[in-house]
């Protein structure tokens, strides 16, 4: 950042092996990201969550929660089992701690989900 302190963090996890483990998953994610943004102590904006049945687009879900100054958000593709995640915040909240909790719940739910990729960048 050259040689500045960041002000924001961004976490994208990457998954393989997903299938969904309840019927209408993408209210179940959304949930998930919504229960741990607030564990996390972070200000939910808004949070809106798409299911798609393959009819237009391929099956899975589009997940997201606005935060106070940035976003978390999930995306499936469940008929090739993959899964993205990002944590993008800024200032004092931690995308790190806010990863590895979403982490923990989805493992919990797809025991036989892969962890294919974590990523983190410094943003601003």
């Amino acid at each position: 950042m050259n040689g500045t302190e960041a002000r924001g963090g961004h976490v994208v996890l990457d998954y393989t092996g997903y299938s969904p483990p309840f019927e209408g998953d993408g209210e179940w994610m959304l949930q998930v990201l919504r229960n741990c943004v607030r564990r996390a102590g972070v200000r939910e904006v808004h949070s809106h969550v798409e299911q798609f049945d393959g009819t237009e687009s391929p099956p899975g879900f589009a997940a997201v929660v606005l935060i106070d100054e940035s976003h978390v958000s999930a995306h499936c593709y469940s008929d090739s089992g993959l899964l993205a995640i990002d944590i993008f915040t800024c200032g004092g909240s931690d995308p790190s701690a806010l990863a590895d909790d979403i982490h923990r719940e989805v493992v919990k739910a797809v025991p036989e989900i892969e962890l294919a990729g974590r990523k983190m960048l410094d943003r601003f």
